[in-house]
């Protein structure tokens, strides 16, 4: 399994009228902490970008279990459940402490920057499915 966690604190900003963590916001934690994942894993969204293919989110889902409030420090696992073809498939956990705020998955297409058409994914890749089990 490939997984990777990250730690980031919610933002004064990031909170609506109500004093929680807006629901909007959680897309862009899930972006930080699968750009991590991979670089953790040695690959740089840039060189892939620079490469010509981009990664353009297909699906993505959102389980909201608690509130996350300003200041909280939250806690983001990431595991990569699915690499084939031309998709990807990560899966998350956000927790504040020990507690589960949310859970989410996304689904993203390698995708050629010319055309914008799916692609196999790149071969540096390959080593990723080989850990996958």
């Amino acid at each position: 399994m490939i997984q990777h966690k990250i730690e980031l604190r919610v933002r004064y900003g990031e909170t609506d009228q109500m004093g929680f963590c807006y629901y909007g916001n959680y897309a862009q934690y899930l972006e930080v902490a699968r750009v991590e994942t991979l670089r953790f894993q040695g690959i740089s969204y840039k060189e892939l970008e620079e490469k010509g293919i981009l990664l353009p989110v297909r699906n993505l889902s959102v389980r909201y279990v608690s509130p996350a409030k300003y200041d909280d420090l939250l806690s983001i696992q990431t595991v990569i459940k699915k690499l084939e073809g031309s998709r990807i498939v990560f899966t998350y956990q956000i927790r504040r402490d020990e507690q589960l705020i949310a859970t989410a998955e996304t689904e993203l297409i390698f995708v050629s920057s010319k055309n914008l058409k799916p692609v196999k994914m790149p071969q540096s890749f390959q080593f990723l499915i080989d850990n996958l089990s």
